[in-house]
């Protein structure tokens, strides 16, 4: 499966010239010229990593990397800087950033970190995934080895679908997740139906998760998406 790049950058030349390269190397890549648009685009799209550039219209790079992160705690994000800004790279790196870059760059090195970002949040996600047999929120308990959930020790029946989506509500636990993000890991790229299925398959699990036991876990986050927390969090 190809991996999705976002690149937020005002430089059209740059932008162009980046996307070619990058979609050489077979990767999936989309643009956003302005801060605002590239944070919609980050928050409510799934992303392999994001290439964001400090100095941007409408919102900075830093600030669009500061709201990310309040939704957003894994997606790499590589900072693009110009020389001598050293307080910008700090303050970058201090809001979440996983990386950085000056201009002017060679194309190679820019290549590199991507692969290193990428091969790093991969690994990350494949040692969680070997640690966690069993996922756990309240009185909520997934076991992944045998598929089996269980509340306040009661057995609950899920369809396939519905513990997919209960899985990946669980590994993202405590994060907002977009619709666009939930239908991406749950029903797949491919998938062109329409996004209200999540908001049906939500109220599917929330039934059989919540109805009959003390506390709320799936919590609606207008605008944006879904997340499984304990109530009060």
């Amino acid at each position: 499966m190809q991996k999705r790049i976002l690149i937020i950058d005002d430089e059209v030349k740059i932008s162009r010239l980046l996307e070619l390269e990058l979609t050489h190397e077979g990767y999936e890549v989309e643009l956003a010229d302005n801060g605002r648009e590239g944070l919609e685009k980050a928050q409510h799209q799934s992303w392999d990593l994001i290439i964001l550039d400090i100095m941007l219209p409408e919102l900075n790079g830093v600030e669009v990397l500061r709201r990310l992160r309040k939704v957003d705690l894994v997606t790499p994000v590589i900072l693009v800087t110009a020389r001598n800004t050293t307080p910008d790279k700090v303050a970058g790196l201090d809001q979440g950033a996983n990386d950085y870059i000056t201009k002017p760059f060679e194309i190679e090195e820019l290549l590199a970190r991507i692969r290193a970002n990428i091969r790093h949040r991969v690994d990350e996600t494949l040692q969680q995934g070997q640690n966690q047999d069993v996922l756990e929120i309240g009185s909520l308990v997934l076991n992944r080895k045998s598929r089996s959930v269980k509340r306040e020790g009661q057995d609950i029946d899920l369809t396939p679908k519905e513990y997919d989506l209960l899985l990946y509500l669980l590994e993202n636990k405590n994060h907002v997740l977009s619709r666009e993000q939930i239908i991406t890991h749950v029903w797949g790229y491919d998938f062109f139906g329409d996004t209200n299925i999540v908001d049906v398959y939500i109220r599917y699990v929330r039934k059989k998760i919540e109805q009959n036991f003390k506390g709320k876990l799936i919590q609606t986050i207008r605008g944006v998406g879904y997340c499984i927390r304990e109530e009060g969090q």
